[in-house]
């Protein structure tokens, strides 16, 4: 159904910063946008650059409509929009940066769609977004350090609302609030999982003596993630669980690489667990006994 409020598109931009949670909702994708714009304006320009970036290369090189306008070509280029605003000052080279990244990323997601839109294949998620994000921060090797955050009882019940930040490098509990009543629009079940899955981070960071990593959030919002893209899964409650503590026992081999986590813990979880349930079925599929099928005539 056409939206008959705002411009075509209005509609595809709005729902690529909503499809950065996995939501195709302009209003959801609007609460994002304000997020940004009221906690950390000075990564406005970059996350709105990258996504109209995307999505004018998805449009001029004739990419399927209905793919535009869910916000699939925009969602990564915001992403590497506000990374890139993050990692490096602001110089003439920043904005023609930006915009090579967001359309480099349609290209890519195009690309995965085309090969993998298979019943079995393997959704791409922000994979375009973290590939070409550890390229780029090759030319900023450390991101700015966050300012360390006291544990008080406002800060703990914060810390999930910040890992819902996190997940757009926001560290206000105001961002995570906005997210989450995006969330709440777009669909009450996925914002109960994905303030669980941010929760849950907060827990295992904070029992694992990380304390300062758990109240800003940075050991959360790979699971709100996860718990966002397994949870669409309704017959089964356990894969979130599953991908959420994949999610947390991943993150700690990037940092070992020497490579920003970003999401790619919570791609490889989703990858994984959706890898081995199809596994599983396939592997019972193979062990029934099949059937003999009654090859005689039938009375009418």
């Amino acid at each position: 159904m056409q939206n008959t409020h705002c411009p075509d598109w209005a509609t595809a931009l709005l729902n690529g910063f909503s499809q950065i949670f996995l939501q195709r909702h302009p209003l959801c994708g609007l609460l994002c946008l304000l997020a940004i714009l009221l906690t950390a304006p000075s990564l406005f320009g970059g996350a709105l650059l990258g996504g109209v970036a995307g999505l004018l290369t998805a449009q001029r090189r004739g990419y399927a409509k209905a793919d535009r306008q869910a916000g699939l070509f925009s969602y990564n280029g915001v992403l590497l929009g506000l990374l890139l605003s993050l990692a490096l000052p602001w110089s003439a080279l920043l904005p023609p940066l930006i915009i090579a990244g967001g359309g480099l990323s349609a290209m890519l997601t195009q690309q995965w769609l085309h090969r993998t839109r298979a019943p079995h294949g393997l959704p791409p998620y922000t994979a375009p977004f973290v590939g070409l994000g550890w390229w780029l921060l090759s030319l900023a090797p450390t991101l700015p350090l966050s300012v360390p955050v006291d544990a008080t009882l406002l800060n703990l019940l914060a810390a999930p609302l910040k890992g819902l930040g996190q997940v757009m490098f926001l560290d206000h509990p105001l961002a995570g609030a906005l997210i989450a009543a995006g969330l709440l629009v777009a669909d009450r079940r996925a914002a109960g999982w994905a303030l669980f899955g941010s929760a849950a981070g907060f827990v295992f960071t904070w029992l694992h003596h990380d304390s300062e990593q758990a109240l800003l959030g940075l050991g959360s919002y790979n699971c709100a993630l996860v718990a966002l893209a397994l949870s669409q899964q309704r017959e089964q409650p356990w894969l979130p669980l599953a991908g959420i503590v994949l999610a947390l026992l991943l993150a700690p081999g990037f940092a070992a690489l020497g490579l920003a986590p970003l999401t790619a813990p919570f791609i490889l979880a989703c990858w994984l667990v959706r890898a081995t349930v199809r596994a599983w079925r396939q592997i019972r599929l193979d062990t029934t006994p099949c059937t003999l099928r009654d090859n005689r005539p039938r009375l009418r």
